[in-house]
């Protein structure tokens, strides 16, 4: 296994949208392990290829405590959608940087496993936002995209500037 270099907003790569798995190979479930194995360095609770610099429909998520319920989603879609939820999110591609994002508060989603086999199933709570965040990463969608454009702003000008001063060092 090998850790993955995650891709920092406001890297133009997080804007590209994924495409479709078509066969589930070998390849794809050992890049499901690297990316399980980066997410859980990192640390976080979900990860999408397209942060890995991989442009294929592929998110691990791991909200347990104990970090030992691995969650694989190969070409996710969110087949209903029901209730509302606002909460603080964060993400790995964004560093440091946490702010209010509006969901759904519960999903019906339809997935591949990693073995390829369709299934569908409902989330609430923490798992539903954390689902619909990576797909948006999918999509080529980050959570930032949802604040209002002086939020936007105000992060990209302290980003510049932490750039700024790291390349001083």
């Amino acid at each position: 296994m090998a850790l993955l270099p995650i891709l920092e907003y406001p890297d133009p790569r997080l804007k590209t949208v994924a495409q479709l798995v078509e066969h589930v190979t070998d390849k794809h479930r050992q890049l499901i392990r690297d990316m399980a194995e980066t997410m859980y360095a990192a640390p976080g609770i979900g990860l999408a290829a397209t942060q890995v610099n991989v442009h294929e429909q592929i998110i691990v998520i791991d909200i347990s405590p104990e970090k030992n319920d691995l969650l694989v989603l190969i070409n996710p879609e969110i087949i209903a959608f029901d209730g509302e939820t606002s909460g603080e999110e964060g993400c790995l591609s964004v560093p440091g940087y946490f702010d209010k994002v509006k969901r759904a508060e519960r999903i019906t989603v339809r997935t591949l496993t990693e073995s390829g086999k369709t299934r569908t199933f409902d989330a609430e709570g923490l798992l539903a936002v954390c689902i619909q965040h990576e797909i948006d990463h999918l999509k080529g969608k980050l959570f930032v995209d949802y604040l209002s454009t002086l939020k936007r702003s105000r992060l990209l000008t302290k980003i510049k500037k932490q750039q700024k001063e790291s390349a001083r060092l």
